[in-house]
């Protein structure tokens, strides 16, 4: 039995996926609490493997991304197995404090700073990119320096993406000095949350 908190059609909004049409599984529950975070994960619905794969069945998207919350709390590799032998890619995003299936066709890891945690290890699932979520205190160098791990794969694609305050003003500063940080360590892609800026799910 799985406690999802939403399964809901659209298109992926960030990081190396954006524009694709897919099928979002969104997982109740986390291991962390971060202040910028836009989701509801204690509310949930009590779902079997079953109820999942006839909800999604509804959408013609073969692309499903898994995420929360931290799906990793409840997702294991037999669950993306079964979603493979029903046709579907599968891609997770995950704070990385966890392992993740080995078994996903992409893994996108958006680690948060957290002195008590240890991000990703060698031995798990390495990303295929990582999306560190940018405001004016962010050093996204120091952060991954932290847990040095996270770029031992060196196809990881790398992306700073700014920080939705909820404050237009400071939003502003926030994207303005995110680019001149690029512009800076070009090594790092930009990634923005094009759901928010066209107004979609």
């Amino acid at each position: 039995m799985f406690r999802v908190n939403d399964i809901f059609y659209s298109l992926q909004g960030e990081g190396r996926n954006t524009g694709r049409a897919a099928v979002f599984i969104r997982f109740a529950g986390c291991n962390l609490r971060c202040p910028f975070c836009d989701t509801d994960f204690d509310a949930y619905r009590e779902m079997t493997d079953a109820d999942i794969l006839s909800a999604i069945a509804a959408y013609p998207s073969r692309f499903v991304v898994l995420t929360g919350g931290e799906p990793t709390l409840q997702v294991d590799e037999a669950f993306v197995d079964l979603l493979h032998s029903r046709g579907y890619e599968v891609a997770m995003e995950s704070n990385g404090t966890r392992p993740a299936p080995r078994n996903l066709d992409w893994l996108t890891v958006s680690p948060k700073r957290s002195d008590e945690r240890k991000l990703i290890s060698d031995k798990w699932r390495q990303p295929d990119e990582l999306k560190v979520v940018f405001d004016e205190n962010t050093v996204p160098e120091a952060l991954i320096t932290q847990h040095s791990s996270l770029i031992t794969h060196r196809s990881s694609l790398l992306y700073l993406q700014p920080c939705d305050t909820g404050d237009p003003q400071r939003n502003a500063r926030i994207v303005a000095a995110c680019v001149a940080y690029i512009k800076q360590h070009p090594q790092w892609r930009l990634s923005l949350q094009t759901h928010k800026l066209i107004d979609i799910p």
